[in-house]
């Protein structure tokens, strides 16, 4: 502290010696300066959630301060993404358990705005970011509905005759023609837009997933959540980026049995479609559905890979086991009803 105070006040000829930045540093950087005092509930990094970046930035704009947006040049604060399956969904699992923590605290937004001087529209920002995590069980629900209509016979869109499929038809075509124009204008490569659409899907259905059950488990005091550190691949050439990898993390299994669900319903309208097939009830699952679900299909592409690799570029048999079985019960409860 001495030695910065000088150096800001701009005093020449007054140099610590080297021993004792050194111990001053060691001192810092053993954060014994938090105990016993209020930094990390009033001041500094605000701890309390998996996201502390997010509940601090939260806590001050409570407070009233407006924020803004630093561009320096270069930029600063740059750093290397996790890469690889596990890496990366770690990650984002950590992410949205902390969202939620933030979503099920006293430091919800909506309480922020009425009892401290968070403004609405920020407040309506903050609620869909903290919403991530349980964005998932719809979103798992809504990425298993076109295998359940092909394995039941059954439809959720109208039929393509019917005026009403142009409701969903230009809702599709608008929204990602919109975010591919995003990427584009920002100099980024419609291969960029593709991967993270598609990892949109991946960690929507899983890393999210299991970011809500790590919340409920501690809401119900069953367990705690654990600050999971994510470790980067050794950059020594032999990783390749643009590979999914995985490993025998449960995290693994949902991506994996949507797509096992989605490959039988595939088939099975395939086999229904053939001549000598005749369940005497007809075909009522339309071309949306179909599309629906090779949609899914190609979302998991990755997966698709990975049944077929070795290695950490191959999902290991023990989550294919568990997926097959979880895929085996959504097949027999669709074929039942």
């Amino acid at each position: 502290m001495e030695s910065a105070t000088h150096a800001l006040r701009g005093e020449k000829g007054i140099r610590p010696k080297l021993s004792d930045s050194l111990e001053a540093a060691l001192q810092v950087a053993d954060c014994n300066y938090e105990f016993g005092s209020t930094w990390g509930t009033k001041f500094g990094w605000i701890y309390g959630s998996m996201s502390e970046d997010l509940l601090t930035g939260l806590t001050i704009q409570r407070k009233g301060w407006k924020s803004t947006f630093p561009l320096s040049g270069p930029p600063a604060f740059l750093g290397c993404a996790p890469t690889g399956g596990p890496a990366a969904m770690t990650q984002q699992k950590r992410w949205a358990t902390g969202q939620l923590e933030i979503l099920a605290s006293k430091s919800n937004p909506i309480f922020a705005t009425f009892a401290g001087n968070l403004q609405f529209r920020t407040s309506l920002f903050y609620m869909y970011i903290l919403s991530w995590g349980p964005s998932s069980i719809p979103e798992l629900c809504y990425a298993a509905l076109p295998a359940y209509c092909i394995i039941s016979n059954s439809h959720f869109l109208p039929k393509v005759h019917d005026p009403a499929m142009l409701i969903p038809i230009i809702v599709f075509v608008t929204y990602n023609t919109l975010t591919l124009r995003e990427y584009l204008k920002l100099g980024l490569s419609a291969q960029a837009w593709w991967n993270n659409m598609r990892m949109g899907r991946i960690t929507a259905t899983s890393a999210y997933l299991f970011g809500v059950l790590s919340v409920v488990l501690k809401i119900l005091g069953l367990s705690d959540t654990v600050f999971e550190v994510t470790q980067k691949d050794d950059d020594d050439g032999m990783n390749d980026a643009t590979k999914f990898t995985f490993d025998e993390s449960p995290i693994f299994v949902p991506g994996t049995t949507l797509l096992l669900v989605h490959i039988t319903a595939l088939f099975t309208l395939c086999l229904r479609l053939l001549p000598s097939v005749d369940d005497g009830k007809g075909l009522r699952v339309g071309p949306g559905e179909v599309f629906c679900s090779l949609w899914v299909v190609l979302c998991f592409r990755p997966f698709m890979k990975g049944l077929f690799r070795r290695g950490k570029y191959g999902i290991p048999s023990s989550t294919i086991f568990k997926s097959a079985c979880l895929a085996l019960v959504f097949v027999c409860m669709g074929l039942r009803i």
